[in-house]
């Protein structure tokens, strides 16, 4: 009997292959082989019914093909893309072409599977489904709402703002988190205010305490005068030691990882981005080679979940292992539970993220991984699921209250009484707690000298801009998205133009982010509204289960949007372009205000009465969001003359750093080109730098006949083994470098 088994994902086949025999044939749809069309909504209304329209997706036509050819000659099909709802669209759509080719005695079962083991492969080959409907429908039903959203809206802004804009039903609203935080920045207040701490003298021992009350009241202290006021009463009173209170405090281990807390302890721990952390969890999850380089070992369960539940074989092995590795006293004598307490229901159940092997330790995949980022990813989630399961920590805490007059200080220190799960994984604020010590041999109603006081100045500090990691936290809290469009929405965010990222890798929005979000929450308040967004997820879980019908949902949202939109519009359909003025007087014309404008070198500043002055400048804003007009750098003429009019050269400094062109622009627009010291390998055209939104590379001359480009940095020496013209130059984090041929029929590495 010939079997077809069919997966999402190419790396996958490798690792389950080994599972089955020769009977299955195994094959891959390359993501999903379907979607809407480009250049058309694809959504139309048929009375109470929405139809949507699928097209293959660009070159996906020969993927169908091929998987349709070996389907006509399969008795049993067996649909195995990833379990979510993303996986079960996919089955959806190969089921649909398949089910036109495949034998009328041959049958097509869904599968799915949480983990690529061997039992679990067999474990869901013996029991198949089909194909979960209800999934399929929520799928579809937030393809075509973010679908009106982008297509319907972001014409409007290229109208209103500039071309090339675009809206989402969920990426306005993150980035709506983004400039509300850099509203609330901007418009912060600095307040001053004072603390006293007071240091008192147990024996040769001090103890440092803080003031607490004053009259009971807690102190609020605002002037250096006022807190020096009270510096001297203090100063002048004695003291006694007037309450000690001991008592054990317990630290609980944390949950093990769902999707969106992994891709924050990675960030904060690691490093790494959401995008980077998801690509390096799905080799995880599809396997990859240890000590046998043909047999990849799948290492973790599926990463797109918000679930918290762990099955009950791997908690077993869990507390086996704890046992085993430690003592009985790191194993609390029931398992943990773990309940989500965010919004929203849980993805489809799936398990938490969890190694599949709790005996396969990090440092054996470090053995065969050293330094990678795949081991280092694998520690994370190995060491949170093992302390997920052991004991708590347990600390001896101690408050001492010391009163004197009208005032009372106290000082509160732990000490660590037993590690329980820190012997495994330390959270990060671990490490952060503030460590007070209490003097041993201290005792209640005991006088007490204080050897000094010191008053501190403190100012309010704005909130932080948002990381990567703190706005997933966000949206997770707010209910906005679910695990599989967590790293979409991150990578729509900045791949935009509407945000950069400071030093400390924190986003800030650019104008043209803020205005777009600003005209959004004017004209379409609903589809920015934060509780409406997250109810709509809300209802895309009920369809998902079962309790609410597809269309339903399409025209709720369709009747409330629609208005807005065509408001939006305007009434004769024809947008006018938006005019940011600013309350600067053009330093040329000295008449009109300035405008903020958008091009594609990004912001600029305008005069309003354009053409009549054509004034331009860059800008920058300070922390209160205060506009400041940029210098602009002089150009450096040189002596060198231009090849095609004769006019002297000039240096000028554009969007991408200094660049030497005609001084005779725009009659002329001679641009002097930076060649590389070989020819094209490809062509022997020029190589020139040549440059873009993401930095600089070296192409062909000869583009767009000849396609050959370097993205990375180049050392102008040919390869010793294979002549290559050039050798390509990386260097890593500790400014060690490496040389390797651009030839990859070489593969010299040095």
């Amino acid at each position: 009997m010939k079997r077809l088994l069919i997966v999402e994902s190419p790396a996958k086949i490798k690792t389950i292959s080994k599972f089955l025999d020769s009977s299955f044939k195994i094959m891959s749809t390359m993501g999903h082989v379907k979607d809407l069309p480009q250049k058309k909504l694809g959504v139309k209304a048929k009375g109470d019914t929405f139809v949507i329209e699928y097209v293959p997706i660009k070159d996906k036509d020969k993927v169908i093909a091929s998987i349709a050819k070996e389907a006509h000659n399969s008795q049993e099909i067996f649909l195995a893309p990833d379990p979510d709802r993303e996986g079960e669209i996919i089955a959806w759509h190969i089921c649909k072409e398949i089910e036109k080719v495949t034998p009328k005695n041959a049958h097509i079962y869904r599968i799915a599977f949480n983990e690529i083991t061997k039992s679990a492969i067999l474990q869901a080959i013996a029991h198949p489904s089909t194909i979960k409907e209800e999934r399929v429908a929520a799928q579809q039903a937030r393809r075509v709402l973010d679908r009106w959203v982008g297509y319907e809206v972001s014409p409007i802004l290229w109208k209103k703002i500039a071309p090339g804009l675009s809206a989402g039903r969920v990426q306005s609203v993150a980035l709506r988190f983004i400039c509300d935080r850099e509203d609330a920045i901007r418009n912060f207040k600095s307040e001053e205010y004072w603390t006293i701490e007071g240091i008192f003298r147990h024996g040769k021992e001090e103890l440092v305490t803080q003031l607490f009350h004053i009259n009971k009241k807690k102190p609020e202290l605002s002037t250096k005068q006022a807190t020096q006021s009270i510096v001297e009463q203090i100063q002048k009173e004695s003291y006694i030691v007037s309450e000690i209170t001991d008592k054990t405090r317990l630290k609980q281990p944390l949950p093990p990882f769902m999707t969106s807390t992994l891709q924050q302890a990675a960030y904060n721990a690691l490093g790494f981005s959401v995008k980077k952390t998801m690509m390096v969890a799905q080799q995880l999850y599809e396997g990859l080679p240890l000590d046998d380089p043909k047999n990849p070992v799948a290492l973790i369960t599926y990463m797109r979940t918000d679930s918290l539940r762990i099955a009950d074989s791997a908690i077993d092995s869990a507390r086996s292992f704890i046992k085993k590795r430690f003592s009985s006293d790191y194993l609390p004598s029931r398992a943990q539970e773990y309940v989500k307490k965010t919004k929203g229901s849980v993805q489809d159940a799936h398990e938490a993220i969890r190694p599949i092997d709790i005996a396969l330790e990090p440092a054996q995949v470090k053995k065969y991984m050293p330094g990678s980022d795949a081991a280092k990813l694998y520690e994370l989630i190995w060491k949170r699921f093992v302390a997920c399961q052991m004991s708590p920590a347990q600390y001896a805490q101690r408050q001492v209250l010391i009163a004197g007059g009208k005032f009372l200080f106290k000082a509160i220190g732990s000490s660590l009484l037993f590690d329980g799960f820190l012997k495994v994984y330390s959270p990060e604020e671990e490490d952060k707690e503030d460590k007070v010590i209490i003097p041993a041999g201290i005792t209640q109603k005991q006088q007490i000298n204080l050897d000094k006081t010191v008053p501190k100045q403190h100012f309010t500090q704005p909130p932080s801009r948002y990381t990567e990691a703190s706005l997933i936290k966000e949206l997770v809290k707010e209910g906005i998205g679910r695990p599989s469009t967590y790293a979409t929405i991150l990578a729509t965010i900045r791949g935009r133009a509407y945000t950069t990222l400071d030093e400390k890798k924190r986003f800030i929005p650019t104008e043209l982010g803020m205005t777009v979000t600003k005209m959004l929450i004017e004209h379409l308040p609903k589809i920015m509204d934060v509780s409406f967004t997250a109810n709509l997820e809300l209802d895309l879980d009920k369809i998902a289960a079962g309790q609410l019908e597809r269309d339903t949902l399409l025209h709720t949202f369709w009747n409330t949007f629609e208005p807005e939109l065509q408001k939006f519009q305007g009434e004769s359909g024809k947008a006018k372009k938006e005019v940011i003025t600013i309350d600067i007087v053009c330093p040329e014309c000295g008449k009109a205000n300035l405008a903020i404008k958008f091009g594609k070198a990004g912001e600029f500043l305008a005069c309003s009465s354009y053409p009549k002055c054509s004034f331009t400048s860059n800008f920058k804003r300070n922390e209160h969001g205060e506009i400041a007009l940029v210098q602009q750098e002089k150009p450096i003429m040189l002596d060198e003359k231009c090849p095609k009019c004769t006019k002297p050269l000039r240096q000028i400094r554009g969007k991408f750093g200094p660049f030497t062109a005609c001084s005779g622009y725009p009659e002329c627009n001679y641009i002097q080109k930076v060649k590389a010291p070989f020819a094209c390998p490809m062509c022997k055209h020029d190589v020139v730098q040549k440059f873009w939104r993401g930095g600089s590379l070296f192409g062909c001359d000869n583009y767009p006949k000849c396609k050959f480009a370097i993205f990375d940095a180049i050392e102008p020496s040919p390869c010793p083994n294979c002549k290559w013209p050039f050798l390509i130059k990386k260097t890593n984090k500790n400014g060690d470098i490496s040389l390797m041929c651009a030839n990859k029929e070489c593969g010299l590495k040095k």
